[in-house]
């Protein structure tokens, strides 16, 4: 069943808020990772992006895919940040997600390997750099609004 994307983004606004507030007991260090919303276009800078993919026969068309139309980049914030928003967006291979991890959101929302609609860096390394590529200050404790007004609760 596809998902439109109205119902997409309300369940992923949902699922961003729980994965940004609610750390599992707060005794752990936080860590952030990023997250994109694709396809809808990083300009002529999904090249330079995707540069570690660059010899792989799908590179062309992921900066097609990439470059199409706006995209959504975040930085998303708890503790094991990357490992909870990767088990949160499934496996990269949208078709085997909607069989192995059917809630995930590659499950509801992508169509094959390339056109998976969520990106999610997969070490912290990576997110470090990867959060570097868009923001070149990120607070290491970037909040909005809603999610102070959460904490003072």
């Amino acid at each position: 069943m596809k998902v439109g994307v109205t119902q997409f983004l309300t369940r992923f606004l949902f699922f961003s808020i729980i994965l940004r507030c609610c750390s599992s007991n707060g005794s752990g260090e936080k860590e952030r990772t990023l997250g994109i919303i694709k396809p809808d276009g990083l300009s002529e800078n999904a090249a330079n992006f995707y540069a570690e993919h660059s010899s792989k026969p799908f590179f062309t068309n992921l900066i097609k895919y990439m470059t199409s139309g706006p995209v959504l980049v975040m930085i998303l914030e708890k503790e094991d940040a990357v490992i909870h928003w990767r088990e949160l967006i499934g496996p990269t291979d949208a078709g085997k997600a909607k069989i192995t991890h059917p809630q995930s959101l590659r499950a509801m929302c992508g169509v094959d390997i390339e056109k998976n609609c969520v990106h999610g860096s997969d070490s912290h390394q990576s997110a470090q750099r990867e959060i570097a590529f868009f923001f070149k200050e990120a607070p290491s404790a970037f909040k909005t609004e809603a999610v102070r007004k959460h904490d003072e609760l």
